[in-house]
């Protein structure tokens, strides 16, 4: 089951898609500037966070990496800041392989200690699933209805970007503002049964 999650950043609040709906509506974008940019979700601040879920669809509004204030995490897995993850114990997966740390500091990635054997699992990134292919900013382009003439904000896709209907509406005011299609990368469409390597610090094989 392929499930939708919506982040208001800042709070770090993530939504499922069967629960009800508490953040505030993203600002829709009229432009394309900054579309495709890399951005790491502010949720991989938070020290308790272990990792997206493949499966999962999130958006990330009001992001100040992006201009257009929009991270969109479209079926990734594991944490944007450690390709390779990490055992239950802390340690790093693979004989070759380093345990996750909050960006920017040295700290476990589940605790804030500095001791990276305290912590728990974080899945490593799928090959095929790349951040540069799932993890960047992105806009809305179309309402739930694959619509954009009702009268909010929305940008058109450029060059080398798609409209995909990525999030359902689950009935509440804030989702209606945020359900619907974001642009996504050419050739990215998520495919639940295509291949998923995991990403192994032996083989180094999801380096750079």
């Amino acid at each position: 089951m392929i499930r939708s999650r919506l982040l208001l950043s800042r709070g770090l609040f993530g939504f499922a898609a069967s629960a009800v709906i508490f953040a505030i509506a993203a600002p829709g974008c009229n432009e394309t500037a900054g579309v495709g940019d890399p951005c790491r979700p502010e949720r991989e601040y938070d020290p308790t966070f272990t990792g997206f879920n493949v499966d999962e669809v999130n958006v990330e509004s009001k992001s100040y990496q992006c201009q257009t204030r929009l991270c969109l995490v479209n079926h990734f897995q594991g944490r944007v800041s450690c390709p390779y993850g990490q055992k239950i114990d802390g340690t790093g997966n693979g004989e070759k392989g380093s345990p996750c740390v909050l960006p920017g500091t040295a700290s476990s990635p589940v605790t804030g200690s500095p001791d990276p054997k305290v912590g728990k699992k974080v899945d490593p990134q799928i090959k095929e699933r790349n951040p540069e292919k799932a993890v960047y900013c992105s806009c809305r382009c179309a309402n739930a209805d694959g619509k954009d003439d009702d009268g909010a904000n929305y940008c058109k896709c450029p060059d080398g970007f798609t409209c995909e209907q990525l999030v359902q509406s689950i009935g509440a005011i804030s989702s209606e503002q945020l359900a619907g299609g974001y642009c996504v990368k050419n050739g990215t469409k998520y495919a639940p049964q295509a291949a998923k390597t995991p990403c192994n610090a032996d083989e180094k094989n999801c380096e750079g």
